[in-house]
């Protein structure tokens, strides 16, 4: 099976910015070109996984119904327009819980991948962040940031996982990702 494991906010998403949630469907923006990037994933085999670390629940800045709401809407949108995602999966801890599945962790990834025949070698992980790269490269997949404002890439040399590509947006990751597969 050829997966995808997607992060959701800089991603699918506008992202609020540094500490800000999305608390509500009122605030979610889809990112431009995002949908048409997941129907084309979709086109090409791919099933796609969103993982994403939403602490604002922990926190209590919006409850754990806001959340579902939030992703039964998403997935109605993206639905209607042709797309399809897999699953969804969030760590709504804090950041400071010590659980498994708060990213860099692959609690998520390996929760939603059970009994699945994905080689991870072969997937890519898409995100705008560290910590999506770090969840990616802890699980073995080929990881991509994103542009979207969360990081500096001129950071990423310090970090502790460097990011095997740097694109621009969704759009520019899957056209990249979908040449290097017709290789």
């Amino acid at each position: 099976m050829k997966a995808i494991f997607l992060d959701r906010d800089g991603v699918i998403n506008r992202d609020p910015g540094f500490g800000d949630y999305i608390k509500s469907w009122a605030e979610f923006e889809f990112m431009p070109g995002a949908i048409d990037a997941i129907k084309l994933l979709n086109k090409n085999g791919y099933e796609i996984f969103v993982i994403s670390n939403q602490a604002g629940v922990a926190k209590g800045l919006y409850s754990q119904g806001s959340l579902d709401e939030i992703t039964v809407n998403m997935l109605k949108e993206i639905e209607a327009k042709g797309g399809k995602i897999r699953s969804v999966s969030y760590c709504t801890h804090a950041s400071d819980a010590g659980c498994d599945c708060r990213k860099p962790n692959t609690g998520q990834i390996k929760k939603v991948t059970k009994g699945m025949d994905i080689d991870f070698k072969k997937a890519y992980f898409i995100g705008d962040s560290r910590l999506d790269v770090g969840a990616g490269k802890n699980m073995g997949c080929k990881t991509i940031l994103l542009l979207t404002g969360k990081e500096d890439p001129k950071d990423a040399k310090k970090w502790q996982h460097k990011p095997d590509f740097i694109k621009k947006d969704l759009t520019e990751a899957v056209e990249w990702v979908l040449k290097e597969d017709s290789r």
